[in-house]
Parts: C-alpha cells; sequence; structure tokens
C-alpha cells in the first residue's frame, strides 16, 4: 500500500485496507509535496583547510568549526548553490551526499536522511528543517510542505545538513536528521540585485535592496516563478504547473554586546491538481481545483554576550499559514514559539548551555464529506527544557552529554538524551562516537483523521498511536589524510520502536492507527573533495543503507514491512568544478540512485551541468542544464508519477 507517494492522485477506494492511507496523504499533501558576488568568490577560493574551519551552528548551537563537529554534517556554501545553477530549496538539497532528495511532481519532493522516505503509510516525517531558527516542519502531517518553502538563494550563507539525531538540542521530530538554512546577514548583501531566468521548465524573475549602516544593515527582496507541467512515462500530460510570489526582508543590528535580527516573509502560491481526479468512497469521480497556498512568517532574536564569557538569546516567530486542496479540504494554520538559551561562563573543564522551548498552535480545518480531522478546529502546545554539557577531558578529548524534556498533548512527555566523544587524534584528523534516543511525536494525520467524512467511518483515527522512537548509535571520522584530500566517513546503527501501522479492527468493520511495527537501519555515509590542481576540485559521496521491518504481536498490517522498500540501498555523487579561466567556470555533477523496490521506482543517473561567466563584477550569464541523460522517474506509483525531464535554463545576474 502507498500512502504519498504522488501529491495530486488520491484514491478513496471504498473498503479496501490496503487503499485507505494512499488517498489520505495525498489529499493532505495534494502537495505540491510537491553576495555580493565578490563575497561569493572568496568561498570560492577557499582552501580545503579553510573549508574544514567554516563555523558551523547545528551541532552544538554554538558556532564552532566544522572539522571538530561530533555529527555527521555536511555544509552547502552558498558558492556550492550558484555554480549548481539550483533554483529551488529542494534542488539546493540535492548537493548534500548525507540527503535522499526525491522528485515526484513539480512541486512535489520527499526528502530525507537515513531512509524511512515515506514511511509506513505516510509521507516523510522524520526530518527537521529550520529557516533561520524557525522550524517550518508542520504538526499538521509531521513533515515539511515543501512547495511552501522558498526564499531568495542568493541571499542563503550556507545550508548544514546533520544526518541523524538531534533531539537534544532541537526537540522531538529532529529522528534522522536537520537541515538548517541560515542567510546571510543583510549587511553583506548592500546595494541591488537582480536575477532573470528561463528555460523548458519555466521563468523566474527576483530583485533584491539592501544597505548598510553604523550599526547593521537591511535588505528587502521579491521573487515570482512560474513552472510547467510534467508528463508521465507514457506521455501524458500531468496536469502539476505551478506559480508562487513572495517578498522578504531583513534587518540587523550589532552593538557591543548586543545582536538583534528581525526578518520576515509572505507569499502565495497556486498549483493544478492532476487528472484523473479524486474517487469518493461512493465511487464517484470529484473535481478537482486548484491547491491554493499562501503564507505570511515574523522572526525576531537577540542575543547577549555577558562580560563573563556567557552568552543569553532569545528568539521567537510567528508563522501563519493556509492551504485549500478543493475538493478535500483547507486548513489554516498559525503557530507561536519562544525559544530562551543560556550559555554559561566557562566552569573549569566544562561548557553548559541550557534552554527552554515554548510553542503553541491553532488549527482550524475545514472538513468534507471526503475527510474529516475532528476535532476541526484545535489548539496544541508544545514545552520543553534542555541542557548539554560539554567536558573537556583532556586537551585532545571531549565528553558532552545532553537531555531534552519535552512535552506535547498527544503522548505527554518524551525523554531526548545524547552522548558524544570526540577525540582530535592529531591536527587533521578526528573520531567521534555518539549514543542518541529521539521520537517522533504524533500529529494531527496519526490521531485526528477520519474517512470518509461522514459516519459511518472507514477510518477511525489513531487513538492508540503512540511516539516513534529511535535510538542511534554512530561512529565517524572526519579529517584530511593528504594535502589537498578532505574526508568524513560515519558509520550508523538505527532500532526504531512504536513505527505508525494501520490496523483492522476486531470487528473487521473499519481501520484505526497504531504503533505496531518495529525495525533497524545500519548504513554508512561517505564524502570528500580533492583539490586536483588550483582550478579543478573534484568532490564525491556515498551512502549505503540497510533495512529492515517486523510486525509486533497483535498486528495485521501486511503492507508494513515493505516500508524498507521506500529507500534505495546506495546513493553515489560526483562533482567537478572547474574554473576554465579568469571569470568563467564548469560545473558537472553525476548522481547515481538505487531502485526503490516498494514502489518499482528503477535506479538511475543523472548528468547536470552549468556554465558560468562572469563577464563583469556586476553582471553573471550561465547556463545549466539538468537529466542530460534524459528523463527518468524518482518517487512515486508506476501510473501516477511524473518523469522528471530533461531542462536547460538561461540566467542573468546583475548587481550593483
Amino acid at each position: 500500500m502507498d500512502f504519498v507517494h504522488h501529491p495530486h492522485a488520491v484514491a478513496l477506494i471504498r473498503t479496501s485496507r490496503r487503499a485507505f492511507l494512499a488517498p489520505l496523504a495525498s489529499l493532505l499533501l495534494a502537495v505540491p509535496v510537491h553576495a555580493e558576488y565578490a563575497d561569493v568568490r572568496e568561498m570560492a577560493d577557499l582552501s580545503i583547510e579553510e573549508l574544514a574551519n567554516i563555523q558551523v551552528t547545528s551541532v552544538s548551537k554554538k558556532p564552532e568549526p566544522l572539522g571538530s563537529a561530533a555529527a555527521s554534517v555536511f555544509v552547502i556554501t552558498a558558492d556550492d548553490i550558484r555554480r549548481s545553477g539550483a533554483n529551488s530549496v529542494p534542488e539546493a538539497l540535492r548537493l548534500a551526499p548525507n540527503l535522499h532528495v526525491a522528485q515526484s511532481s513539480t512541486a512535489g519532493y520527499a526528502i530525507t536522511a537515513r531512509g524511512l522516505n515515506g514511511s509506513n503509510n505516510s509521507a516523510p516525517n522524520k526530518l527537521l528543517v529550520l529557516i533561520d531558527g524557525r522550524s517550518v516542519y508542520s504538526p499538521f502531517f509531521s513533515g515539511v510542505f515543501w512547495d511552501a518553502q522558498d526564499l531568495m538563494l542568493d541571499d542563503v550563507e550556507r545550508i548544514e545538513v546533520v544526518s541523524g539525531p538531534g533531539g537534544t538540542l532541537w526537540g522531538v521530530n529532529a529522528v534522522n536528521g536537520v537541515i538548517n538554512i541560515i542567510t546571510r546577514t543583510a549587511a553583506s548583501t548592500a546595494g541591488s540585485l537582480t536575477t532573470l531566468e528561463a528555460g523548458t521548465r519555466g521563468a523566474e524573475v527576483a530583485f533584491r535592496q539592501g544597505g548598510a549602516t553604523m550599526h547593521g544593515g537591511w535588505r528587502v527582496y521579491g521573487k515570482h516563478f512560474e513552472r510547467s507541467h510534467t508528463e508521465l512515462a507514457s506521455g501524458a500530460r500531468v496536469n502539476d504547473a505551478r506559480h508562487q510570489s513572495q517578498a522578504g526582508f531583513r534587518a540587523d543590528w550589532n552593538f557591543d554586546a548586543d545582536r538583534v535580527t528581525i526578518n520576515g516573509s509572505a507569499y502565495q502560491g497556486a498549483a493544478q491538481q492532476p487528472k484523473p481526479g479524486l474517487i469518493s468512497v461512493t465511487g464517484t469521480s470529484l473535481k478537482l481545483g486548484t491547491v491554493d497556498t499562501s503564507g505570511v512568517n515574523l522572526t525576531g532574536s537577540w542575543t547577549h554576550r555577558l562580560a563573563d564569557g556567557g552568552s543569553l538569546s532569545i528568539q521567537a516567530y510567528l508563522d501563519h499559514t493556509k492551504r485549500t486542496v478543493p475538493p478535500t479540504f483547507s486548513e489554516l494554520l498559525n503557530i507561536a514559539d519562544v525559544q530562551f538559551q543560556h550559555a554559561l561562563r566557562p566552569l573549569g573543564k566544562h561548557r553548559i548551555v541550557w534552554g527552554a522551548n515554548y510553542r503553541h498552535s491553532w488549527d482550524n480545518v475545514t472538513n468534507s464529506d471526503t475527510i474529516a480531522f475532528l476535532p476541526p478546529e484545535l489548539e496544541q502546545d508544545w514545552a520543553s527544557l534542555f541542557a548539554q554539557d560539554e567536558i573537556g577531558l583532556r586537551d585532545n578529548l571531549r565528553l558532552t552529554a545532553g537531555a531534552r524534556i519535552e512535552r506535547n498533548d498527544y503522548t505527554g512527555n518524551e525523554f531526548l538524551p545524547t552522548l558524544r566523544l570526540s577525540w582530535q587524534a592529531a591536527p587533521m584528523h578526528s573520531f567521534w562516537a555518539a549514543a542518541s534516543r529521539t521520537v517522533r511525536a504524533p500529529s494531527r494525520l496519526d490521531a485526528d483523521a477520519y474517512v470518509p467524512g461522514r459516519p459511518p467511518y472507514l477510518l477511525r483515527g489513531g487513538l492508540r498511536v503512540r511516539s516513534e522512537v529511535a535510538k542511534v548509535f554512530e561512529l565517524g571520522y572526519r579529517g584530511q589524510p593528504l594535502p589537498g584530500v578532505s574526508y568524513s566517513a560515519t558509520l550508523f546503527h538505527n532500532d526504531y520502536d512504536h513505527l505508525r501501522t494501520q490496523e483492522v479492527d476486531p470487528s473487521r468493520r473499519f481501520i484505526v492507527f497504531d504503533s505496531l511495527m518495529e525495525g533497524k537501519g545500519n548504513g554508512v555515509e561517505m564524502w570528500g573533495s580533492y583539490q586536483a590542481t588550483p582550478a579543478w576540485r573534484l568532490s564525491a559521496g556515498l551512502t549505503a543503507l540497510h533495512q529492515s521491518m517486523q510486525l509486533k504481536p497483535g498486528s495485521n498490517d501486511l503492507a508494513g514491512p515493505g516500508t524498507a522498500g521506500k529507500d534505495p540501498s546506495h546513493t553515489m555523487q560526483l562533482r567537478s568544478t572547474y574554473n576554465l579561466a579568469r571569470g568563467k567556470e564548469l560545473e558537472v555533477a553525476v548522481r547515481k540512485v538505487a531502485a526503490l523496490k516498494q514502489s518499482a521506482v528503477p535506479g538511475y543517473t543523472a548528468v547536470d551541468a552549468r556554465f558560468g561567466w562572469q563577464v563583469n563584477p556586476g553582471l553573471e550569464v550561465s547556463m545549466a542544464a539538468q537529466n542530460l541523460n534524459g528523463d527518468h522517474p524518482e518517487y512515486g506509483p508506476t501510473a501516477t508519477r511524473s518523469e522528471i525531464p530533461r531542462a536547460v535554463a538561461v540566467r542573468l545576474v546583475w548587481g550593483i
């Protein structure tokens, strides 16, 4: 049974237990699951040794060199994004070798780390995504609406991709990884920037205006894009074209001991839904409309350096989103979140940080004859407290111990501990090990969904659903074995428990959600770079994964163990970055992804290329091509998934 393999095609087929959730998730997501250049050039010129010293914050919630971080973390730099020709956040995430990024339609993406990319009867739901500290992980379905996550990629400073658990610092739902998107300071984007892009898949226009002040800076931006439809393997048109407009701003103030940042954005978009459309529980065809999405968010943060060497920080944000998916449902969701963190002054060998987080949501769903969320209006609270101590056992040996207690309305208190050990064996060689426990808390989709929208119900929610638990053990190495060579490798073992299942009630009259599956995942992820010549850099990455799922006593969900077949057994990528001459550069990337056995998606190889020419300091012209070796599917059931096509685009970037 397939739950969310195509964001537009939904089939609520009468009483078949195997067909309940494919429709449910699809109609939920109907998803669309669907620098100035001088600064960017400086990043391009960094040596491999200098890249290892890029400061990252996602591993310990404080700046630390990438080379000493005790976690599997890959950094996508601003220059990586620019050279790749990526025009969306999901496409930029393809650069991270520790992620599996699979596209199912124009706006439909399934993205995760270390497997469970569409676990049993659900969308990918174990990857936490942050944009400047604001979580975009939806409590409605425990995942990310990727069609709503957009920004001006020219403003991104870096994307930190941590594969593995991050629950102690980031809370429940950071099970298989954390993606932290960090934008550039406003002062570093002073001046004007205009981008124009047009190609075989659509067009985009964007602008940015910024300025620097005595104590900081400001910027505003706006963008609009149009994306054309895709096609099935048969050549039939998939009615999934979409468009979206977005505007935003950022302002920074820096004083002697204080830093204040305010940023926000607003967007509105629409996407068509493909035929043949929904089939109701009565077998009649339902007329599809346009999926409309909109949202507004505002984030503010304050950091104060204490005289004793510690620091205080507070961040708060408001997030308003609306999604309308005719004829099934619409949702209006408001979230208020506030976070506090205190890093104490160094106490001998101890570096202690603690903090608290409170979140409140107001969720209002308009139900239909097809599906209902009961109650339709719901307020929820999440509250947590965490502490972490980094202990210097020796000059080259660090032990980090931490824990978080987080409460949610469905399962109560959850305990999220972690233990990490880092050993700097030599100046250019670091080993680390970690053991963690993390959970994925239930969402409204798990507990409150009823099908059809009026009784008698064939699906009656999931009052028995528990939090999905992962116990994770990791062993890693990061270093520079030779001049001009960097290398990172991680072995991991995941023990999963209480994974979600769908069970036929003993009365055999309806289905409920439950948590009666367990499993294991073992794998390796590695990547490295080689500076072949001053003008030529090669980068490569590899992941390998083996998963097995088993039903627990009392379960009759025979489809559940097939979850393991929704992830590739291995992925590989190779990137070549070459400066042909002053102002001219060529990037070629090859990605190889193994087959998804459960979804009958064949393995594929994709070749992408980009040529860029810096005509003068204020003008860059580039041409990018995707899938040069032909169309291929990446995700979803055979009958409805799109063939991801060959595409070519030309981009102009003009800055003053």
